[in-house]
């Protein structure tokens, strides 16, 4: 089974949906908040199940939203995005290098949509640091005799230099 993965982006809250394999097969856009961020995916949850429109086709057939659009983009490879009944892209695949294996992540969405929510925003909470125990003192060694200091020499300034 597969998850949804709520975690912090730059500017907000993002989310992946994530095969049970481990791969990601959708990202969202970035949404300000998190309750925004869990709206988006609710709403995949309620479109998951949405018709394909493979615009890669010569005389695709045109499906109103909700929709997935599978595309080619500027470097050949296939992929999709998912159209809420707004018009709102709601989430995007990566790239793909062919039409079937698209459609194999589309398909994985449909399927993973109902997957738990693993919200990665929140920090987990320190356990409490161990109080520090009192050492004990260290047995005391035997004191060494003390060396006799040698005398200083006294500095006389200028008197001295004159000399």
């Amino acid at each position: 089974m597969g998850k949804f993965v709520v975690s912090k982006a730059k500017t907000g809250v993002k989310f992946n949906l994530v095969a049970g394999n481990g791969e990601v097969v959708l990202t969202s856009q970035v949404y300000k908040t998190k309750a925004t961020c869990k709206k988006g995916i609710a709403s995949i949850q309620r479109i998951a199940d949405s018709p394909v429109e493979d615009q890669t086709v010569a005389g695709y057939k045109t499906e109103s939203k909700p929709k997935y659009e599978l595309y080619l983009d500027k470097k050949k490879e296939y992929r999709f995005r998912l159209i809420a009944r707004n018009g709102q892209i709601v989430g995007s695949g990566e790239g793909y290098k062919t039409r079937d294996a698209c459609k194999n992540g589309i398909a994985s969405i449909k399927k993973n949509a109902d997957s738990q929510i693993v919200d990665e925003t929140v920090e987990e909470k320190k356990a409490p640091a161990a109080k520090k125990v009192a050492k004990a003192p260290k047995a005391e060694k035997a004191a060494k005799p003390a060396k006799a200091a040698a005398p200083k020499a006294k500095a006389c300034g200028r008197k001295c230099a004159k000399k």
